[in-house]
């Protein structure tokens, strides 16, 4: 992924403003971003701007990556949105187990979805984490390859897990895109392309590791 330091962020974003505003129409009406200019997004690295280098990602500037996101936006504000979720999602690199983040990562198209954090339950077993529920707004769902889902964490003695400041936690955890059941829920005037999705997951176990 050296390449990708090679290159500012806002030059390969400025290289896509064709095929993005050729696009823009196509996104428009089918609610999703086509296959080749996904392909284009994920070769000019776009979706691992702020992903650590160690795990095969830029690691860019802040203020480069803000400046790319924004000439994105120009041309098709949809896909700006999914390249920030994306972005920020692969954040969470740092904070998981290291072979795990290695395996997620390890694929170059590797995109990260999640809804926001309601009242779901985690429910703590050994090595992981059983969860049942559904989830909104997942921005870019129908692009990942892995989902997460945010969680308070249920003890077997039913308790609910506190931090250190004595609130209960919220945990993160990450499982491939293929084990949650996604539901067209977003069909709005606009960011039509983020396909902002409803998600659901039922009893499925999380180890530790990806979390």
């Amino acid at each position: 992924m050296d390449q990708f330091n090679e290159i500012e962020p806002l030059a390969r974003a400025r290289s896509l403003a064709g095929p993005l505003a050729n696009a823009a129409d196509e996104i428009e009406r089918t609610r999703r971003i086509p296959e080749p200019l996904l392909s284009q997004l994920h070769e000019q690295g776009l979706f691992r701007l702020l992903l650590p280098r160690e795990v095969g990602g830029g690691e860019v500037a802040p203020g480069a990556y803000v400046l790319a996101l924004e000439e994105i936006a120009c041309h098709e504000a949809s896909v700006a949105w999914n390249i920030f979720v994306g972005n920020s999602a692969a954040l969470i690199a740092p904070y998981l187990d290291v072979a795990a983040a290695q395996e997620i990562f390890a694929d170059p198209r590797t995109v990260i979805a999640w809804g926001p954090p309601h009242k779901g339950l985690a429910d703590a077993e050994a090595g992981g984490y059983r969860v049942s529920g559904r989830w909104e707004f997942a921005s870019g769902c129908r692009q990942a390859n892995w989902m997460g889902v945010h969680c308070r964490v249920k003890e077997a003695d039913g308790s609910l897990r506190l931090n250190q400041a004595g609130h209960p936690t919220l945990r993160t955890l990450l499982f491939p895109a293929d084990q949650a059941t996604l539901h067209d829920t977003w069909n709005t005037i606009g960011l039509r392309g983020t396909a902002s999705d409803s998600y659901s997951v039922d009893d499925l176990f999380i180890a530790e590791a990806y979390s």
